[in-house]
């Protein structure tokens, strides 16, 4: 592999923005927010930082004005946010982005999504490098919390005066890294739903066979959560051309209930992770979700922690009546010659918020060849793999933001 990047200016820049720990719990933005303004004023763009729900999740804009302001702007969004690390189980720092001898970056953050955010900026210096001015207005957004609620930084930031006045017509936000040579444009998003299933039923010694006890109606519901999940697995492991998005995904996460070994106990709880795809009728579902709980012998209650109902509603058609996606296809088949598949994408983003309010999204993360390490130990991103990216990006951004 070549060492051309061992002094390269970028990658310095993105190993600057890793090594800032904006990583949860008890996040200080503050690094983020100063590393952002100075690049935005080595740059010479507008930078602007809002604190409209909380004074300590600011949300950052960075603007780059186009020959015609006015035409409806693109938005390239990312998060500041990275989950925990336990680094006990890194080999290197979790927070240092080393660069080993294969040209890995290791960081939090790396893959999920710090490093989309300083590529936007690389390329933005790449066009101006050469001389170019876009048509269209590109808006650089630098959010909160993504990794949490999004509560104080998209979800709520999408209905703000601030945002509508960005006048966006199109938006790209994180997708995911593949391990072969085609990349992946996401254009929706899976229901995500949080359920607890709280069964009760009947206490006693744990020496009786009592019936209707709230073990026997876990066992119940956990089983035919199970055979719907089973459905979903033969689906995507007999159709090759199936991805995780493309079917419906339940996993187990949380069981409560019982305080001493030999008592029965008054309840037990089971909270469940459930993503929906698009096409899913989730009115069937939830009566489906119901009638089970009715077979069990009733005595279930459940409960929403969280709920989306509208995947369906805010999917991004790639049609013909996409203007800004005929221009991405354009660079992609035309300038680039690479491989690319539309497709579902497996978990949520903030982009979710930005379809709410109708405006045509896509999640694209230009690195290919690349395992996907989001969440996981040892989090890395190939150093070409992100050079190739900023020219991935160069080509898309020359197509999509010059549309007149």
């Amino acid at each position: 592999m070549s060492n051309n990047w061992q002094n390269n200016e970028e990658i310095k820049i993105l190993q600057e923005y890793l090594r800032i720990p904006s990583v949860h719990p008890n996040i200080d933005y503050e690094p983020c927010v100063e590393f952002l303004k100075r690049q935005a004023e080595s740059l010479n763009l507008v930078f602007n930082v809002y604190r409209l729900f909380n004074e300590t999740s600011p949300i950052v804009v960075i603007s780059w004005i186009g020959r015609n302001p006015n035409l409806p702007s693109i938005m390239l969004n990312s998060h500041m946010d990275v989950v925990p690390v336990f680094e006990e189980y890194w080999t290197h720092p979790p927070f240092g982005a080393d660069i080993d001898e294969n040209g890995h970056i290791f960081a939090r953050g790396a893959q999920d999504m710090k490093s989309m955010g300083v590529l936007y900026l690389a390329t933005i210096r790449a066009l101006k490098r050469s001389g170019q001015t876009l048509e269209r207005t590109l808006h650089l957004t630098y959010v909160p919390d993504e990794e949490t609620d999004a509560w104080f930084g998209m979800k709520q930031f999408v209905h703000h005066d601030v945002f509508k006045s960005l006048n966006i017509g199109f938006a790209i936000d994180e997708g995911c890294t593949t391990e072969n040579d085609t990349y992946r444009i996401y254009y929706g998003e899976r229901s995500n739903w949080k359920i607890v299933f709280k069964c009760s039923g009947h206490t006693g010694h744990g020496s009786i066979l009592f019936k209707d006890t709230p073990g026997e109606k876990l066992s119940f519901i956990t089983q035919k959560m199970y055979e719907f999940r089973k459905t979903q697995v033969d689906k995507l492991e007999s159709d090759p051309t199936l991805e995780e998005g493309d079917v419906s995904c339940v996993n187990l996460t949380i069981l409560d209930g019982g305080k001493l070994f030999n008592v029965i106990p008054t309840s037990f709880s089971a909270t469940f992770d459930i993503r929906l795809v698009p096409d899913m009728d989730l009115k069937a579902f939830e009566k489906q979700l119901v009638d089970w709980c009715n077979e069990a012998g009733g005595g279930i209650e459940i409960e929403f922690l969280y709920r989306d109902d509208n995947s369906a509603s805010t999917v991004t058609h790639l049609n013909e009546t996409n203007k800004y996606w005929m221009a991405m296809k354009e660079a992609l088949t035309d300038d680039l010659n690479v491989k690319f598949k539309t497709t579902v994408m497996p978990g949520n983003t903030d982009i979710w918020f930005v379809r709410n309010v109708q405006i045509p999204a896509i999640g694209f993360t230009p690195f290919i060849n690349t395992p996907n390490r989001d969440h996981e130990n040892d989090e890395f991103l190939p150093v070409e793999q992100y050079l190739n990216g900023i020219h991935v990006f160069t080509k898309i951004l020359q197509r999509m933001a010059n549309i007149p």
